[in-house]
């Protein structure tokens, strides 16, 4: 099919690929990996040709030239999918080979084994040069990644229920033929699934005259570091990873002597491994990036040979029939797989995003001929490193130790070498490990997989709402994604989310100064309370230019936004604002604005407010409370005054009852008499205080308190003191209930600091 897919195309064939894969998974399970290796020891196998057998799994991939030069002549699928079904078929001489075995002829069974799955890996080789393009072109769009490891997560699942099949239907000491029963049924679930590749779309190719040779795009490949030195890491994990996963199997019969079903059965948890790493991958990879995983699941890798180089029980034969050698095993298993299928995984990823699409097809030749070679090497040489090591008087235990201690050194040396890979975007090492290691984020990005699969707006709301109460920085791109939704309630659900965030990156600060700039009258104000809260500082000339805006919402948010920033030059503007405007919510944010800034000559533009005739109540309060936040009183001012609101009667009674708790506190102070007044200054000072604000409150005569505040509080030159001291004397302040409860507040403060 020429030309780029459409969404509709992708997800349609995207599931055809995931039903091929899930049969070839089933098949592949049974016809390669533990259940060949068993097979082949029952036959009387040495280590040397399990090696060998191992080997040729990598073998096929020197076999993909041969396709390169048919998809010259052929179709690409058709290659692919006329290959993968030839690869069943040739698998045929293991159905017959225990018939041989029971003439006697174990030579001609083994000979057998060795001819069809060398023929079988062949075949492979050569129809793997369509997967790579298939794949490439099916996983197109952001969720590269993702979806590449869902292909892992299925076929790790399939392995998984499959081997758990084969462990039971094992046993411990399976009969010959049921090994070739096996055979059979993995060779008709291939085909089915073979058949179904001639379904999927042929991917883009070149133009005749655009084509390069094969040596000529290497070569230029090569002479790049960042591929040079990927190329050579992965060889070294690939041979790593082959003889690792290949021999625990042979580990588990030499020197645990575990059954064919025990094994079988440990294969189980080794796909579980494969499977959990594979969501895991899926979950991080996208918006990790695949250097810092591909740098963890390596250091997991060494982990995981621990276990091995130790070798606990092996030598100890009480324990060898008990739950604890099966359960170490198990374990062994689960860890030796979760950590290398994670490598594959990510490795693959990192080579998509390090090459260019032109060359795709031949980079990927190279790919797998590389796996080949050390899959290959890593598993002849291992078997036969085992068989010299056993044969030169050593025993299997020790042998096996040695072999593992020598793939840790060499991972070692190869978490070294990672450090100088390329990023490609990725995160910083320390800020992916606090990605992987952290409930919060890990919450989030399962909540970000089911968002990208939402298909309806309450879904949306739902997941965005999640979001909101877990912030994560991971998933802030999506959630920027979310801001160009058609749906109004989903972008303020996303901004929700964004401004529960601790640090925004700049594209979100771009975007939402895009969104102040031009979405008014419905979500620009929240980008603006944002901007704020998030101190983004380059945003100020863009918020002092929204005062004059019309949506009024907006006008509030950024006095209160230009305030959180520390604009102190546009302070006089926001009051000026204050001053011109009628609109109650522009004057209430303006008043919080005005606290915020914290400037005792903002209080004469707030007392305004009140001296105004009927303002409204709300307004009253705001500007009362922003007053006290200024003169630094807010905390013991606002439970009076939401009492008073409660029951405006009190307002006399809370105020007296403020000044006598605050002599109370004066008095009781037993450091009194070291202060710069003596107590019997203190005890008049309190006395004229009460009879001030006495005064105060019940005749509405505010020159006594006056007198006191410029007696007692003159000295202290700040503004707030001359400014009270007069503003009790004008009748249309003194006449609001809130104003005087905060001045006796404040009066009686002042005195208790004094002190």
């Amino acid at each position: 099919m020429p030309g780029q897919l459409t969404p509709y195309q992708i997800k349609k064939f995207r599931k055809l690929y995931n039903v091929f894969n899930a049969f070839n998974s089933f098949s592949f399970t049974i016809l390669s990996g533990s259940v060949i290796t068993l097979y082949a020891l029952r036959l009387g196998a040495t280590s040397t040709i399990i090696g060998i057998l191992n080997a040729f799994v990598f073998s096929a991939f020197f076999f993909m030239p041969v396709g390169k030069m048919l998809v010259h002549r052929f179709p690409i699928v058709q290659v692919f999918a006329t290959a993968w079904l030839i690869r069943y078929l040739v698998m045929i001489p293991l159905v017959i080979a225990p018939f041989f075995d029971r003439l006697g002829r174990t030579d001609i069974a083994l000979a057998l084994m060795i001819l069809g799955v060398f023929a079988f890996h062949a075949s492979r080789g050569v129809g793997m040069i369509g997967n790579n393009p298939v794949l490439n072109e099916l996983a197109t769009g952001p969720d590269r990644g993702a979806y590449m490891t869902h292909i892992q997560v299925i076929s790790s699942a399939v392995s998984m229920f499959t081997s758990l099949g084969v462990a039971l239907l094992l046993g411990r000491k399976p009969p010959l033929m049921l090994y070739a029963l096996l055979m059979l049924i993995g060779i008709i679930a291939g085909g089915v699934g073979s058949l179904m590749l001639y379904r999927i779309p042929e991917p883009p190719t070149e133009e005749e005259g655009k084509r390069e040779e094969f040596l000529a795009v290497v070569r230029r490949a090569w002479h790049r570091a960042p591929f040079r030195r990927f190329i050579i890491i992965f060889l070294t994990l690939s041979l790593i990873s082959s003889v690792s996963r290949a021999f625990i199997v042979v580990y588990s019969r030499n020197v645990y002597f575990q059954g064919d079903g025990m094994v079988s059965l440990y294969s189980v948890f080794g796909s579980l491994g494969a499977l959990a790493i594979g969501l895991l991958t899926r979950l991080l990879v996208d918006r990790v990036g695949a250097k810092p995983l591909y740098i963890t699941y390596t250091f997991a890798a060494v982990i995981s040979l621990l276990p091995a180089i130790i070798s606990p029980f092996a030598d100890t034969a009480v324990v060898v029939s008990s739950w604890v050698v099966p359960g170490f095993l198990a374990l062994l298993f689960f860890m030796v797989n979760f950590a290398f299928a994670g490598t594959e995984g990510v490795a693959q990823t990192y080579f998509f995003g390090l090459i260019r699409p032109t060359d795709m097809l031949d980079l990927g030749i190279l790919y797998y001929i590389v796996y080949g070679i050390a899959g290959a090497a890593g598993s002849f040489m291992a078997g036969l490193f085992l068989d010299v090591l056993v044969d030169a008087g050593l025993s299997s235990v020790f042998a096996f130790r040695i072999l593992f201690a020598a793939l840790t050194l060499l991972l070692l040396v190869v978490l070294l070498w990672q450090r100088k890979l390329i990023r490609l975007g990725a995160l910083p090492l320390r800020g992916a490990l606090g990605v992987i290691f952290s409930f919060r984020d890990l919450r989030a990005l399962t909540l970000l997989d089911r968002l990208e699969k939402t298909r309806s707006v309450q879904e949306e709301h739902e997941v965005l709402e999640a979001l909101h109460d877990v912030p994560s920085a991971v998933a802030l791109t999506e959630l920027l994604d979310r801001l160009r939704s058609p749906r109004l309630s989903v972008r303020i659900e996303a901004l929700r989310a964004i401004e529960a965030l601790e640090s925004l990156n700049t594209e979100a600060e771009d975007a939402l100064m895009e969104d102040v700039q031009n979405n008014p009258f419905t979500t620009a104000y929240i980008s603006c309370r944002i901007l704020g809260n998030h101190g983004v500082h380059q945003a100020i000339p863009l918020l002092r230019t929204m005062l004059q805006a019309e949506d009024y919402m907006l006008v509030g948010e950024a006095m209160l936004a230009l305030a959180r920033l520390g604009d102190h030059e546009y302070r006089t503007q926001i009051e000026e604002c204050i001053k011109t405007t009628k609109n109650p919510r522009i004057r209430i944010m303006g008043a919080a604005s005005l606290e915020t800034f914290g400037s005792y000559e903002s209080i004469q533009v707030l007392l305004d407010l009140l001296r105004e005739e009927n303002p409204p109540p709300y307004l009253r309060d705001e500007v009362v409370l922003s007053i006290a936040g200024i003169v630094g009183i807010l905390e013991r001012f606002y439970p009076l005054l939401v009492q008073y609101r409660e029951d405006p009667a009190l307002v006399n009674a809370l105020a007296l009852d403020e000044i006598e708790e605050i002599a109370e506190q004066v008095v009781s102070r037993r450091w009194l008499k070291n202060s710069q007044y003596n107590n019997k200054n203190v005890k008049h000072s309190i006395e004229e205080l009460k009879k001030g604000v006495t005064q105060l409150v019940n005749s509405y005569d505010g020159k006594p308190l006056s007198q006191w505040i410029i007696t007692y509080l003159g000295d202290t030159q700040k503004l707030d003191v001359y400014l009270f001291s007069q503003a009790i004397l004008e009748d249309d302040l003194v006449a609001h209930d809130r104003f005087r409860l905060l001045v006796c507040t404040w009066a009686a403060n002042r005195l208790l600091l004094r002190i």
